[in-house]
């Protein structure tokens, strides 16, 4: 039924390196002799022999990979990257419950971004690097980076592709996937690099710009102060992040090939990124005039706060150097917008990605003209290439079960006593994996610490749906997904 011998084998090799990556975060603790050392260590040992009791789980695997593997493999391997990766806070005692550490650790490799620590400026410095690395790990893809690294334990690797890569069209710029991965992957290594050295330019330390600039490439949104980079109070560092997390809602294959092949005329032309811009551009502008208007800015810090929750909100970053919730409440009506679309397709950024935007809005165009034209043969085309029909169901699909869930999770809130306004954003901020939440008991400053036990879980199962898509966890609980034909 299940070719499990090569999931357990693909699980191990990846609890493995998950263990070298805590590996990074006890080196910190250790540099500064911190408390998290006795956590990472014990965390470091559970998760390596684990991981070697699943390889040999998995001994003599066949390298067949059905569709059906790939998508209960990147499941399981998310939810269990979330298990282990949440043991350094419970071990260390910087989280004193299952559902908050779980919560903290999947808004941290979905990249959502929203936490239940109250006091992050209070964490030695080896669990505020893992809140972050398990953000930048989670930020192209847990087994998306395997491709690119080891591409012989994961055998299919396009059907792995096709389950854990975001948007309705999956971007290749080469025959060969482990090819196109490496590219990506090149490209999430500069951003982040040329991010930090930025950040340590205009006057971060090198702790904090490395951390800001792995949370950022990654649209996450941890930080390691409380006020995230409105702690800095720098108008070049506003503007440092507003570059970065605006390039980081790019494709990376149209980054790709406007930085390393010099067609920035094909990304210019690209109609999902001229939607993405414009977005910026109209929802930037729309801010500004209501905080002239009634919150009474002066002009150069409208715009700069604008850009920056406009873009942060897009790209379901998160970052934050203005409360928003207590901007004119019209104002949250264009950031909510901004959380539903998202950035694009093939980058870090959640949302429902402006490449369905794009189709969705000529699917409406063609059938408002085909009421004056019933006849007319009227084909849907992005970037010259047409979207057959096919593509634009699977689109009204996701749509569809999007707006369920994040309804479903927004009546239960209700029922679960938060408030009407929070439940709604919330819903929407874990359904696109942005973070912050637009409300006054639970502003886009707080922790999330309040909320019911149960709610926690039920958003942690809904951060992740919105990481992977919707349909790759959905379908494993479905009756036919079990069925051996």
């Amino acid at each position: 039924m299940f070719n499990r011998r090569l999931i357990f084998k693909i699980l191990g090799t990846l609890l493995w390196i998950e263990a070298a990556f805590m590996s990074l975060s006890l080196i910190l603790g250790i540099c500064y002799m911190e408390s998290d050392i006795a956590a990472f260590a014990f965390t470091i040992t559970i998760t390596s022999l684990t991981g070697l009791m699943f390889r040999l789980l998995g001994r003599h695997a066949t390298s067949t990979l059905s569709r059906r593997d790939a998508y209960l493999l990147v499941t399981v391997v998310w939810i269990a990257f979330a298990v282990f990766g949440m043991l350094p806070f419970l071990i260390g005692g910087y989280i004193h419950s299952v559902p908050d550490a779980f919560f903290e650790t999947m808004s941290g490799l979905t990249t959502t971004g929203a936490t239940v620590i109250d006091k992050v400026e209070g964490l030695p410095h080896g669990i505020l690097f893992w809140r972050s690395l398990t953000q930048w790990i989670g930020g192209l893809g847990i087994v998306f980076f395997t491709i690119a690294i080891i591409p012989s334990f994961v055998g299919g690797t396009v059907k792995v592709f096709a389950a854990e890569a975001t948007g309705p069209i999956k971007s290749r710029m080469h025959p060969r996937l482990t090819t196109t991965a490496k590219a990506l992957w090149g490209v999430y290594l500069l951003l982040t690099f040329a991010c930090a050295v930025c950040f340590f330019i205009f006057g971060m330390g090198p702790f904090d710009a490395v951390n800001y600039a792995m949370t950022i490439t990654a649209t996450g949104g941890f930080a390691t102060h409380d006020a995230s980079t409105g702690y800095f109070n720098n108008p070049a560092i506003d503007y440092t992040a507003i570059v970065f997390m605006f390039l980081s809602g790019i494709s990376f294959a149209l980054l790709y090939t406007a930085l390393f092949k010099g067609k920035v005329k094909h990304l210019l032309k690209n109609a999902e990124f001229r939607l993405y811009a414009a977005l910026v551009v109209v929802s930037t502008a729309l801010i500004v005039y209501f905080l002239l208007k009634y919150n009474h800015y002066n002009v150069s810090d409208a715009i700069r706060v604008s850009l920056f929750q406009v873009v942060s909100f897009l790209t379901t970053t998160g970052m934050f150097n203005e409360d928003a919730a207590q901007w004119h409440h019209i104002t949250w009506v264009i950031l909510s917008l901004c959380m539903f679309f998202g950035g694009c397709a093939g980058s870090t950024a959640g949302g429902f990605k402006c490449a369905r935007g794009v189709i969705a809005l000529k699917v409406l165009r063609n059938e408002i003209r085909h009421m004056l034209h019933p006849k007319a043969l009227l084909p849907v085309k992005v970037n010259d290439s047409m979207v057959h029909t096919p593509v634009q169901i699977t689109l009204m699909a996701f749509f569809l079960a999007y707006i369920v869930l994040c309804f479903t999770a927004y009546f239960i809130m209700i029922l679960a006593g938060v408030d009407s306004t929070n439940s709604f954003t919330i819903a929407l901020s874990c359904g696109s994996n942005v973070g912050p939440t637009l409300g006054l008991e639970i502003g886009p400053t707080m922790s999330w610490s309040i909320l019911p036990t149960m709610v926690k879980w039920i958003l942690s199962a809904l951060m992740l749906m919105g990481r992977l898509e919707i349909f790759t966890m959905l379908v494993i609980f479905t009756p036919w997904f079990w069925k051996n034909h």
